[in-house]
């Protein structure tokens, strides 16, 4: 048996206005109307442009006490109140908080001129460390005797590997997160 689903008839979208209007949530709409969603009916209200609603008890007048209209005239004929300052304050460490070491720096090697390689003559003992941009016809690779097992020669692995210790150093230090 074929189930049909119910289309949004003009009776339909007419209830959906005024229940929309009573304040009805999607889902409760979604149960009068029966065979849509609430998903559905959210569509069908974007659609049909119909205003979104502030719901009670939420936005900027929730939480606030009634004010008499007494105290509405008193606070309107007192003028505008200045905003309470706030001092910004610094987040310094403790005294006693050790201060982290300064960033190890290994002294730059001098590179010999690679061997600037491309792509198509690259060889597995080769150094792989691109150089340039990969957009360009410039672009190489560095081409230098790579160490055993490891893609780069001893420069560019300086680079590329950190040893374990310093890493776990720089993350206590604050360097990683």
């Amino acid at each position: 048996m074929l189930e049909t689903i119910p289309s949004w008839t003009d009776e339909r979208v007419e209830l959906l206005r005024r229940l929309w209007e009573e304040g009805l949530s999607a889902s409760q709409i979604a149960t009068q109307l029966g065979g849509v969603t609430r998903n559905a009916v959210i569509g069908k209200v974007h659609r049909l442009g119909l205003s979104g609603r502030v719901k009670p008890g939420d936005g900027a007048v929730a939480g606030r006490k009634k004010v008499s209209r007494e105290a509405e005239i008193e606070l309107a004929e007192s003028g505008p109140i200045a905003p309470e300052v706030i001092p910004i304050v610094s987040h310094r460490p403790a005294p006693d908080f050790p201060q982290a070491a300064p960033p190890v720096v290994a002294a730059p090697t001098a590179l010999a001129s690679s061997t600037r390689v491309t792509i198509m003559d690259l060889r597995e003992s080769m150094c792989r460390w691109p150089m340039g941009d990969p957009t360009s016809s410039d672009f190489h690779y560095c081409g230098d005797r790579s160490i055993t097992g490891l893609p780069y020669c001893t420069h560019h692995a300086q680079i590329a590997y950190q040893p374990a210790a310093e890493r776990k150093r720089d993350r206590r230090a604050g360097g990683f997160r």
